[in-house]
This record gives structure tokens, C-alpha cells and sequence, in this order.
């Protein structure tokens, strides 16, 4: 007997043995058969979907789950239309803020003011409060001069703006969150990811200087999960920070871990540990990622976190230790790294399925395309970056460069596979508005940015179900409406391979299932 069979639908199962089925039969949390091999089963429910499109759960391959949760509930200066607006804001908060404490605010974005405020600025409306306010990129924050005073005297600031390693800092010194605070905002920010027919996502690097919110974060992910609110599966990074020397065996060949061994594929089927998350460089909001030419107008080509050195030896010695790799490269400078450092590790130790990553892969020239093919890397692209900043973007690249932003097909032409993801909150978290992203390469404004990079429908959704899943070791229970696979199903209004590239955007989730089970907001 079946526990669900679902009739009446177009089942698109990005399957290529069988593309398309009208009927999928599920027992308990997985999925049966299609079709003629469900057809005469007895079902304890049946649901008429009433002619929608089914498709295989969406897997958002890079978010940040704590971070949105926190940001939606957190105060914001968004949007940033001048320097008054924001002081006002800043102000307002500190009202709420005990005195001597700190006043967190989100939002803020430099490209909206023309330029950055300044610590003396907040100074004037802080009241004595220490005021954190967290750029948009998540790569900076701006300061006041009571946070600047706690600082160590060698860390570098641009009138009270820090970026990176200097803004890791300054969030040291307010950590950490509460377990039970960070349990609620993981379980906000998944109901969100839900109700945009995402089931499954890869958390992009907890316990970290940059975006770590307590040395103990593994644990909230835990607590969520007790207490019900982790719904969706969550496979999660470990910043390259935590790993520390250890005297393991001579023969194991490891020389730094997580406390115990952990690595890539400790979990189960809900909460995991994924790839080992490493930072290069730095993001183009913020105009720290790290270019090999000055950015257009700018006298300056970003920077790397580390010197490469160090960056490869994190690199090599994360592989040796059996992790996978998730390289956040996003300016070409900082590509070139995470390639040496990958071949470099790969030379040392061959590992052919090792499934190495490089996250964000924002600029990317047309000479590295061969070697990410070669050492069999997935980029990990976030297209709804485009969609949403692509003329700001498009503008500090320059013409030569533009069209190396985020590609589609270029990747795709040299045999790399494409995996889309969010980067939530850091844009948009929709993978339909993303897919029709893909297709059109059009920011909001109308503009085409890179239109040879377009690649189709059918690819574009590939990229956030069948390589989603590879790209985090899930090809065997996700990512295909397959039998003996999750029942982790999105069910459309409409079909996106049907319809008007401009349309797929717009098309309603109308009910998301995980483990044959749909969720409790949108329940049919």
C-alpha cells in the first residue's frame, strides 16, 4: 500500500530515462514508482494536483540560514538614500539599546550614499552605545569610534568601515548568540526557504571568524531540529578557521582537523556536516573581492584574505584531511588561488570524487574554464546576484570583463557543472526568479549583462535539483523524481518550460513536500 499517491500532474523528474509522468506513488518518505508502476496500488491518500507541474525539491547550494533569520528581525538602514536617512535610523535604535550596550543594524550599503559614513558620523548619534552596522555583503560593517577604541591598535579601518579579517574583529567582540536565539532565527529563515519550494541547502560556514555566531553554532542547528524547527534538510560548512594542528597517526597523513576527525559526511539524512568552507577573498559589494586588474574607476583590485601561501596550505590541508572543499573565490585573483591550491592538493593526494567546489566563482576568465574542468570543480554561482546588482557590477567590471560575471554557459560548454544557490540574505532566495535569471541574464532594470552566458530552462533547473545534489553527496536520495528516492518534491502553478522565460519568476510554489510530507504552510 501506498502512504500518498499524487495524480493528476505534469511530474517533470529530471530524470532523462523518463522525463515526464502524470502519477508518483510514495511509501513513508520515498518515492515508489511512476505511473503505470503505482497506477493499481492502494493508497491510503490520494491528492488530485489538479493539472500542476511537480518537480524535484529545489537544493539552494549556499545559504546562510542563522544570518537571515537574525537579519529579519534584526533593526535596518535599508534602504541607504542618504546619510541623514541612515543617521536617523541609527538613531532611533540606540533608543532601544540599554546604555553601554551595543545597537546592531542591518542594511547597509555605501553604493546608495555615494560613499562610506564615517565613525565620526555615528559618533554624533550613538548616544555612547557601541553601533555595529552589518554591510549587506556580509564582507564589512561600519563602526563607531566606541567600537574602534576596543579594537587592537593594527587593525585597518577606512574612517570606522572594516572589511573582512578587521570586521571579524569587531564581531568577536560582541560574540556569541544564544543557542535558543539562533535555534529560532535557523527555523525563520527555513520556513522562508520552503515556501520557495526549497527542501534541501548547504549552510556556507559556521563557527567562523566572518560569519560564525558562536563557537558552539553546530549545537543550535541541533537544538532547531529537537524542537521541530528545522523542516528542510541542511548540510552544513565548517569554516577553515576551526580546523587545528593535530598529532594523528603518520600514516593517516592529516595535519590539521576538527576536534575527533570530523569531516565532510558525518550526519544523516536531515542535519550534516558538508564541505569545509574557505575563504579567499572577499565580495563586490564591498569591492573586496580579489581582481587581477584594478576595478573600473577604482585604484584598487580588492584583497585576499590571507596570503596565498597560507590560503593553499588551509587548502591542501583540508583536502588531505578527507573533506571536501567549498573555496569562496569570487574575483578572478582569488580563482587563480583556489585552482593552484586544488591542483596542488590533487597532486599530493589524488582523490578523483572528492566533488572540490568553488563558491560564488563571480569573475571567472575564459582561460580558467579549462582548468576547473580539468580538476573537476562545480561552480557554486549565485545568479539572483546579477539579477539584483548586475549594473553595479557590470559597471566597476568594465566592458571586457562583464560578460565573465557568474557564468551559465561557459560553464557548462567546458563540461563544469553548474550549481545554483542564493547566498541568502545576501539576495534574493528564489530559485525560479534565479532559473528565469539563467535564461534572460536581465537585471531588474532591463539589462542584458553577459547574454551569451544564457543558458535553457531545462539546464537552469538542473542546476538547482540533479547538480545541487551531487554537489552535496546527495545524487542517491535527491535531486530526480526517481523510485527510492526522497519524497522532496515542489509543486508549481505553472510550468517554466512551458511558459515565457519572463513568466518563470512569477510562478506560484503552491505546496512543498519533504519526506512525502507537505509542510504545514501550505498544506493542500
Amino acid at each position: 500500500m501506498l502512504t500518498t499517491r499524487l495524480t493528476n500532474a505534469r511530474f517533470l523528474t529530471m530524470d532523462p530515462d523518463r522525463p515526464v509522468a502524470r502519477e508518483l506513488g510514495i511509501w513513508r518518505d520515498r518515492i515508489v514508482g511512476l505511473d503505470e508502476e503505482v497506477a493499481r496500488l492502494p493508497a491510503r491518500r490520494v491528492v488530485d494536483l489538479q493539472g500542476a507541474t511537480v518537480l524535484p525539491g529545489f537544493i539552494d547550494s549556499h545559504v546562510h540560514l542563522a544570518w537571515t533569520g537574525l537579519k529579519a528581525v534584526t533593526p535596518s538602514v535599508a534602504p541607504c538614500d542618504s546619510v541623514e536617512d541612515v543617521l536617523a535610523a541609527v538613531a532611533e535604535a540606540v533608543l532601544s539599546t540599554p546604555e553601554g550596550g551595543w545597537t546592531n543594524l542591518a542594511g547597509y550599503d555605501q553604493r546608495g550614499l555615494g560613499r562610506h559614513l564615517t565613525a565620526a558620523e555615528l559618533d554624533r548619534v550613538s548616544a555612547g552605545r557601541k553601533v555595529y552596522l552589518l554591510h549587506d555583503s556580509g564582507h564589512g560593517c561600519m563602526v563607531n569610534t566606541a567600537v574602534l577604541d576596543r579594537l587592537p591598535a593594527d587593525i585597518a579601518h577606512d574612517q570606522g568601515f572594516l572589511a573582512e579579517g578587521a570586521m571579524g574583529a569587531a564581531r568577536a567582540l560582541r560574540l556569541p548568540y544564544a543557542q535558543q536565539e539562533l535555534a529560532e532565527a535557523i527555523g525563520r529563515a527555513a520556513r522562508t526557504c520552503l515556501s520557495e519550494g526549497v527542501t534541501g541547502c548547504a549552510e556556507a560556514g559556521i563557527g567562523g571568524a566572518l560569519f560564525g555566531h558562536t563557537p558552539v553554532e553546530l549545537g543550535a542547528y541541533q537544538l532547531a531540529r529537537e524542537q521541530g524547527g528545522l523542516p528542510l534538510r541542511v548540510q552544513l560548512m565548517v569554516s577553515a578557521d576551526r580546523l587545528r594542528p593535530v598529532a594523528a597517526h603518520e600514516a593517516d597523513g592529516i595535519p590539521r582537523a576538527l576536534d575527533l576527525g570530523l569531516r565532510t559526511g558525518f550526519g544523516d539524512e536531515m542535519l550534516s556536516v558538508g564541505a569545509l568552507k574557505v575563504y579567499t577573498d572577499g565580495g563586490m559589494m564591498a569591492r573586496t573581492a580579489a581582481l587581477t586588474a584594478p576595478y573600473q574607476g577604482l585604484d584598487h583590485a580588492g584583497q585576499l584574505q590571507e596570503e596565498p601561501e597560507d590560503l593553499a596550505r588551509t587548502i591542501v590541508d583540508g583536502h588531505l584531511g578527507g573533506w571536501q572543499l567549498a573555496v569562496h573565490a569570487i574575483g578572478d585573483r582569488a580563482v587563480d588561488v583556489a585552482l593552484d591550491a586544488i591542483e596542488r592538493a590533487q597532486r599530493i593526494r589524488p582523490r578523483p570524487d572528492a566533488r572540490h567546489r568553488i563558491e560564488h566563482a563571480g569573475l571567472v576568465r575564459p582561460d580558467q574554464l579549462p582548468r576547473f574542468a580539468r580538476l573537476g570543480v562545480a561552480a557554486v554561482v549565485q545568479p539572483n546576484f546579477l539579477r539584483h546588482f548586475g549594473d553595479d557590477y557590470a559597471e566597476i567590471m568594465g566592458e571586457e570583463r562583464a560578460p565573465w560575471l557568474y557564468r551559465g554557459k561557459g560553464f557548462l560548454d567546458h563540461g563544469i557543472r553548474l550549481v545554483g544557490s542564493s547566498d541568502r540574505p545576501v539576495a534574493d532566495g528564489s530559485p525560479l526568479r534565479a532559473v528565469q535569471f539563467m535564461v534572460e541574464r536581465a537585471s531588474l532594470s532591463g539589462r542584458a549583462i553577459g547574454p551569451d552566458e544564457g543558458i535553457t530552462v531545462e539546464q537552469a533547473l538542473r542546476a538547482y535539483t540533479v547538480d545541487g545534489a551531487h554537489a552535496c553527496h546527495w545524487e542517491d536520495s535527491a535531486g530526480s523524481l526517481t523510485a527510492g528516492r526522497r519524497a522532496d518534491l515542489v509543486v508549481l502553478g505553472d510550468d517554466p518550460t512551458r511558459v515565457d522565460a519572463s513568466r518563470i519568476g512569477g510562478i506560484d510554489v503552491v505546496a512543498t513536500f519533504v519526506g512525502g510530507r507537505e509542510t504545514e504552510e501550505d498544506a493542500l
